[in-house]
């Protein structure tokens, strides 16, 4: 059965649990909805979409995040998670969309504001919304792909 033949049967309960989109030109307007992951319904959203070259923006709420930073000694992603049961203000969320070994591949980063109105962020590790998220998706009509770059064991835009 698909997406849209279970939704007709389940109606409203389904709402809670799947975005919402629209296409406009170039452009897809997204909400997602309370308890969906950021990257992985984004990813999933492209996938379906056959999106691999754009840019993302958005604003929203969001709990259980983790924020990601690259440490250049390491060579690696350092993480902190934020699973206080705090709804915390997505005050930005801006990435681009390439592609990665076939697929699409989003790379994120994250502003979030807290109760206290004190600001942080960082690369997006994961987010699953509190409230909503309002997002554009910028298509450009072209695919970019990502390239491994050795010296800083990152995979860069191939441009």
């Amino acid at each position: 059965m698909t997406i849209e033949g279970l939704a007709n049967k389940v109606g409203p309960f389904l709402k809670l649990l799947i975005m919402e989109s629209k296409k406009v030109n170039n452009t897809y307007i997204v909400r997602l909805e309370k308890g969906e992951e950021i990257l992985s319904s984004l990813t999933k959203f492209c996938e379906d979409n056959k999106i691999y070259s754009g840019s993302i923006s958005g604003i929203g709420g969001a709990d259980e995040v983790t924020l990601k930073y690259y440490d250049l000694i390491q060579k690696k992603y350092l993480e902190k998670r934020f699973a206080d049961g705090i709804n915390y203000e997505i005050i930005a969320l801006n990435g681009n969309i390439s592609r990665l070994d076939g697929k699409p591949f989003i790379h994120m980063h994250i502003t979030l504001g807290d109760p206290q109105y004190k600001v942080f962020g960082g690369h997006l590790g994961s987010a699953k919304i509190s409230i909503t998220a309002e997002i554009y998706i910028n298509v450009v009509d072209t695919v970019i792909d990502r390239k491994y770059d050795e010296g800083f064991q990152l995979n860069f835009l191939d441009v």
